[in-house]
């Protein structure tokens, strides 16, 4: 396991009689891309908001880098991005980087060119920001978050009202990032397809509640397609697969359903070598599930749990 750069123990957040965020737990590691994933209202934006310090939690403890330093420090070598980035309409992009530089105290004037070349914003001269588009918008706000080139990176929702080509061009960017600064990232959403293809680990949440975390390899792993292969004699048939087809990509799920995830082509072939072993098929048929069907599916399973109390 890496050096942990955030941890959440249990905090819980409620507003009057609303439980928000319920008992959520996280660890982040150095150089990972972190996804929050879960639906509006799931309290992913107020978790932002207590990590940056805009409202407390109730209960539970945050830390960063291990708790070396007071946390206000560790909050100056980190960015947020939460909600609606703040921009001044009436000003151009350069000059809104510009001023937070000034802000900020951080010498690199260059770095202004840099960061808005790197969202794709550095042809917009003197266009004024209240013509952009909600996109040019989204790319600006990632722009202010990279400026004094943070060690930790927070970006709530930061691909919304983007093109394919947008969030594309965003995942690009942050992959760059984390690579060639080493930078971690604790990114949103409320749909696993937007970040499926850029981050290395994943939490999801709904209502406030930590359903599962998972590596994007157990996430693939658990959304492959496999055939689903039940007999009248399980440990028969696996010696089938083993000696037979030399099928060694498989489990044995729910005490009597092998999962084959080798071989997916050749079904047929499957069961002619099963049925000639004498063994009984009672059930072979391919299957599997998007990692977005997956995360849905878990999100269903949960709003199901609670509505039987």
């Amino acid at each position: 396991m890496g050096q942990t750069v955030i941890e959440i123990k249990g905090i819980t957040k409620a507003y009057r009689k609303t439980t928000v965020v319920d008992n959520f737990n996280l660890l982040v590691e150095k150089g990972h891309i972190c996804g929050l994933i879960g639906p509006n209202g799931a309290g992913k934006t107020t978790i932002m908001k207590i990590l940056a310090g805009l409202t407390r939690a109730d209960s539970g403890e945050i830390s960063f880098f291990s708790g070396r330093e007071p946390i206000d420090a560790c909050r100056s070598k980190m960015s947020f991005m939460i909600e609606a980035p703040i921009i001044d309409y009436e000003m151009t992009a350069y000059d809104n980087l510009a001023y937070l530089r000034y802000v900020k105290g951080y010498p690199d004037m260059g770095r202004i060119d840099e960061v808005l070349e790197l969202v794709g914003l550095e042809n917009t001269g003197k266009k004024k920001c209240r013509k952009f588009s909600l996109g040019m918008r989204q790319r600006l706000g990632i722009a202010m978050a990279l400026l004094a080139k943070p060690e930790i990176l927070v970006l709530d929702e930061p691909v919304n009202g983007l093109d394919p080509e947008g969030i594309s061009d965003v995942r690009a960017m942050l992959k760059r990032l984390v690579e060639e600064s080493k930078a971690t990232i604790l990114i949103s959403s409320h749909l696993l397809s937007e970040l499926s293809e850029l981050c290395t680990d994943f939490t999801f949440i709904n209502h406030g509640k930590v359903i599962e975390s998972l590596s994007a390899e157990e996430l693939r792993v658990r959304c492959r397609n496999f055939i689903s292969l039940r007999t009248n004699d399980i440990n028969r048939t696996a010696e089938v697969l083993k000696d037979r087809l030399a099928i060694r990509d498989f489990s044995v799920c729910h005490g009597d359903i092998i999962h084959i995830f080798e071989q997916i082509d050749n079904i047929e072939r499957i069961s002619k070598a099963v049925t000639d072993s004498g063994l009984i098929i009672t059930l072979l048929y391919e299957e599997g599930q998007s990692l977005e069907e997956y995360y849905l599916k878990k999100v269903a399973d949960m709003n199901e749990k609670a509505d039987k109390g």
